[in-house]
This record gives structure tokens, sequence and C-alpha cells, in this order.
């Protein structure tokens, strides 16, 4: 059978009617969602607690930075990498906007230490805030500035530009929600106590109150 210029018109006008629309939704879903990276210690624990924040869509454990592509867990911890502990939020800016994320951040943390953070020592886990753009950069100063004048100390933590942000390893990821069971000297344990029992043994939510009091967002 032969087909015709004509006849081929409606399908190919379909077709392309369903791509133009596809098309639009990938579009409008990138519009919805921007990116932060936060630097606060120990990843698990601020993973944990940007993921509380409506409007945050995800967070990703990972390592930035530094000079060293795709480094291990243990490369950064040992030192030498330039690498940070850091985190990657994901999310809606029509829900959270990057100041509220700011504000949050500073008042998780103790951004008067520069040699890390609670009872996690050494450059991996000091704080830090990763910005993309000259606007994100203002911002961060400007909150940087409110929570120094709050706080009435002065505030450590550096604005750095962004640098390529890796993944962490899997097992790094949503740490506080898992419920594996993993053996330890007092029996067997599920890694969810695991992570409270690491988060309340250094001390992060109480100093966090001490610094921030009511302030403090995420230490109950």
């Amino acid at each position: 059978m032969t087909l015709t210029l004509q006849s081929m018109k409606a399908p190919l006008l379909a077709v392309l009617i369903v791509l133009g629309l596809a098309a639009q939704c990938n579009v409008a879903r990138a519009a919805s969602s921007e990116r932060a990276y936060f630097a606060g210690g120990c990843f698990w624990c601020v993973e944990a607690d940007f993921e509380k924040l409506k409007g945050v869509r995800e967070v990703v454990s990972g390592y930035t930075g530094g000079t060293v592509a795709n480094p291990t867990y243990k490369q950064v911890t040992r030192g030498g990498t330039g690498h940070f502990e850091a985190v990657e939020v994901r999310y809606d800016p029509a829900k959270i906007s990057y100041d509220q994320l700011l504000h949050a951040f500073f008042r998780s943390v103790d951004p008067t230490d520069a040699g890390g953070q609670f009872c996690d020592r050494g450059e991996s886990y000091r704080t830090a805030i990763f910005v993309s753009s000259p606007q994100e950069r203002a911002a961060a100063e400007a909150a940087k500035a409110a929570a120094e004048s709050d706080l009435g100390r002065k505030i450590v933590t550096p604005i750095l530009d962004a640098k390529p942000f890796y993944d962490a390893e899997d097992y790094h990821q949503d740490y506080y929600k898992k419920s594996d069971i993993v053996l330890t000297r007092r029996g067997p344990k599920k890694m969810m106590d695991a992570y409270k029992f690491y988060r309340d043994a250094c001390g992060r939510d109480k100093r966090v109150r001490e610094l921030w009091g009511s302030s403090a967002l995420f230490a109950g």
C-alpha cells in the first residue's frame, strides 16, 4: 500500500505533539529542582537533618572541595585529598528557598569550630558552604553575617566555589534509615540504633543546643 504525504501528516503531527509535551514536562521538572551543597561534619547526620525539611526532595552524601577524582571514604578521612564530607541537597525552590536552607544549615552545626565537628576531627569534617553562582555567594554571605550576629560569636565556616561533587559509597546513603542487623560485642543490633548511638555519643545535638538554644533546628 502506498502512503501519501497527506495520510502521513496526522500521525506525524501526533508524534511531534507528544514529543513536545514530554520536553515541556522535562523542563518543568528541571525548573522545580535545584541543588545546594553543604559540609557540616558527618554526612550521615547532615543528610538526616536536611531530609526533614519540607521541600527537600533528596539529600545525597558525598565528597567535594578537593583535588582527587572519585575519592573513597578511606582516602578522604585519611586526609590529603582536600575533600570535605558533604551533602548535595536537591530541593524544590517553590517550597523551600536557598535562604531557608542556609538558615537551617548554620543552626544545625557548630560554625565556630575550625577543626572539625563535634567528636569528628580533621579537615574532612570541617564546615563549609559551596556556591555555584554570584547570587548564591551573596545569599551565603548574608546568611553567615546574620548567623554571626544572632550567635554573637565569630563564624569560621568558609564560603567556597563549588567543585565536582562525588557520591559517597552506597552504604553511606540514607545510613540513618537502615535497619540491617549487625553483630556487636553486646550482641545483635539494628543499624538504626547504631546511628542513634553514634549521634548521641558524638555530642552533636547537645553542642548545637548549647550554641543555638531554641534556634537549634534539628537538635531534639
